[in-house]
């Protein structure tokens, strides 16, 4: 896929949407964290679910870690994998009380310190609480950068390394939005909504479905 294409298709998601935003619902970076840490392999809906009481009651590393892992444990048992992800919460809680005065560091590799925290979630952080131009490559940002041809690679390291070489400098702040949320709405993994795709004439997916 040539710059022109790129360049056009995100026009076009930013016209769709100009000011995009993580589903996740948080007021705080310290909530951020938690949710994204959540997200693991689990919906942003039933993370909301979750968060909306614990939030209520312990939003905080201190309230957390006062809380405690078997009590976390109960506002967050609807989420998979739960068990460890409240296991490392209290310890990410521990860390940034003890080592960054309670505060969400501003650096990757300081954040990837942190128990539960990866590549995908440091960016995750770094561009919705900072903003920094970083891309969070999730399954629907690799299937919709590979199926378009706007970024393929065979890991999302691959299309996370060439989405910040081929996006547009303009673009880069919101394009990990704008790619969640086409993957996640329109260009679905079983059968993509090709008849309601905004870039349908730009994409090159061979088996794409032909507008009538």
């Amino acid at each position: 896929m040539n710059k022109e294409k790129r360049t056009e298709i995100f026009r076009r998601l930013k016209e769709l949407n100009p000011s995009p935003k993580t589903e996740l619902v948080h007021k705080s970076n310290f909530e951020l964290l938690v949710a994204v840490i959540l997200s693991a392999q689990a919906t942003d809906i039933g993370v909301n679910k979750a968060t909306k009481g614990l939030f209520k009651v312990a939003n905080t590393p201190e309230k957390i870690l006062a809380l405690g892992e078997d009590k976390l444990k109960t506002y967050i048992k609807s989420i998979g994998l739960f068990n460890g992800k409240a296991k490392n919460i209290i310890k990410t809680c521990k860390i940034l009380i003890d080592e960054h005065a309670s505060r969400i560091p501003q650096d990757r590799n300081t954040l990837q310190t942190l128990p539960g925290v990866g590549r995908k979630t440091a960016n995750v952080i770094l561009n919705n609480a900072f903003g920094q131009p970083t891309i969070a490559v999730d399954t629907h940002i690799f299937r919709v950068s590979n199926r378009t041809g706007i970024a393929p690679g065979k890991t999302v390291l691959d299309v996370e390394l060439k989405l910040e070489k081929f996006v547009p400098d303009e673009y880069k702040l919101h394009a990990h939005h704008w790619l969640i949320l086409h993957g996640r709405y329109t260009c679905i993994a079983r059968k993509p909504k090709c008849d309601r795709c905004s870039i349908f004439d730009l994409c090159e997916f061979k088996k794409k479905i032909i507008k009538q």
